[in-house]
């Protein structure tokens, strides 16, 4: 679970052409002041820590920054932000050293390849790139390099500019960067997918490049690949949040506090501009209902990797629907059967071709008609507690340790 404290909200300084986002701006939800105080309350009620996140959370005044981060390291003894890394200059540089404020950034690429990233004109969308990559630079130089979170789209990771894209990888991993995230380009308008979108082959070979590479790479980590391996073997306890039977309406892995203390969920569930209410009730009615539709209405059912896909995340359900699966379905089955064939070559045997399969699956449909969720290890240690508890043998493997949620962030705008 992370907090995602967002002061205003999603004012961005760039008009990335495929954001998520636009839906609030369009219907003009954007806020123009804050209250630092209630956010400091609102963020303690959910727990904290938290990250700062937008649109773009650099536009929040440096003394506002300076004192909220001052608070968090006092509260927590760390900070975050994700930024689209344009606008950070000496001063955010020295209170991320002094507050302990570990940075995201999110750009698609090098030069050109950044484009979608929108500033207004062409010429002025390169020179904020430029400042970008120069800030993602200085970062390294000084010793806190940053994590990067990566949407893959026509712009980027065509056949003809996947090449650019590992060459960057390469750099960025010489320059002591760690660990970057891939997204799947969401479609929430027709002009986007016309625009940007990859066909399911050319996202599968992208995909597939980059698993590719990342055997190549040392210290440079991709977790979505990790992430689906774990998957596949049962030991997910940390995997990232579209992994996790997400409810749209309260979204457990992400707790926002927008700029005057209310809470709210992911944005990448609000298709219609508005900022629901977070409900105080999580439920599971999605995945319910997904396991048991047939494919060609939505739905999930007979495929052998939704223990390990659950549908995927909700934002980017066929149509913009939350109750239906996917609409990137093709995509993930691709690339789990690529893991899965290289893990059946190797000896092993995944959950999706193993017996157990539909025990777990069935002790999962029994947590959500109760209302609980839970990972896939913690299915299995429950099943192997209540074999203990009857004498009856363990048939899941070793279970063992709780069974928390990992998540970062999302992406800015």
């Amino acid at each position: 679970m992370s907090v995602e404290l967002r002061p205003l909200g999603v004012a961005c300084n760039i008009q990335c052409q495929y954001c998520y986002q636009n839906p609030q701006r369009d219907a003009g939800n954007v806020p123009r002041a804050y209250d630092v105080e209630a956010m400091k309350a609102a963020t303690e009620r959910e727990g904290g820590p938290f990250t700062l996140f937008g649109g773009e959370a650099l536009l929040v005044p440096e003394a506002d920054l300076e004192e909220l981060w001052r608070w968090g390291l006092e509260k927590w003894g760390s900070n975050g932000i994700q930024t689209n890394g344009v606008l950070i200059n000496d001063e955010h540089i020295r209170m991320f050293r002094e507050y302990k404020v570990h940075v995201g950034i999110s750009m698609d690429g090098p030069g050109e390849l950044n484009d979608s990233r929108w500033a207004g004109t062409l010429e002025r969308t390169r020179e904020a790139t430029a400042k970008t990559e120069a800030n993602l630079e200085r970062l390294c130089r000084e010793g806190m390099p940053p994590s990067l979170i990566v949407t893959l789209h026509r712009g980027n990771a065509t056949a003809d500019k996947l090449p650019i894209m590992h060459g960057w990888f390469r750099h960025l991993e010489q320059m002591g960067v760690t660990s970057a995230r891939l997204h799947v380009l969401e479609v929430d308008e027709d002009g986007v997918g016309a625009a940007y979108a990859l066909s399911t082959d050319e996202n599968l070979e992208a995909f597939l490049g980059f698993a590719a590479l990342e055997r190549e790479l040392t210290t440079l980590r991709l977790d979505l690949f990790q992430d689906m391996r774990n998957l596949l073997t049962g030991n997910d306890d940390n995997t990232t949040c579209v992994w996790n039977a997400c409810d749209p309406y309260t979204t457990r892995a992400v707790r926002g506090v927008e700029g005057f203390g209310q809470a709210s969920n992911c944005g990448r569930t609000n298709k219609d501009g508005i900022d629901f209410v977070k409900s105080e009730v999580e439920g599971f009615e999605r995945y319910l209902a997904l396991y048991h539709t047939p494919q060609e209405h939505g739905g999930c059912k007979d495929c052998r990797f939704f223990l390990q896909c659950k549908g995927q995340c909700p934002g980017t359900a066929i149509d913009g629907d939350w109750r239906n699966r996917t609409e990137h379905c093709d995509l993930w089955k691709g690339l789990f059967r690529t893991l899965e064939e290289q893990m059946l070559d190797a000896g092993e045997v995944p959950l999706s071709a193993s017996p157990e399969r539909k025990e777990i699956e069935a002790t999962f449909l029994e947590l959500w008609a109760q209302g609980q969720s839970t990972s896939i290890a913690g299915v299995k240690r429950l099943v192997a507690e209540r074999a203990q508890s009857s004498g009856a043998p363990v048939a899941v493997g070793n279970v063992h340790g709780d069974v928390p949620h990992g998540d970062a962030p999302h992406g800015d705008a």
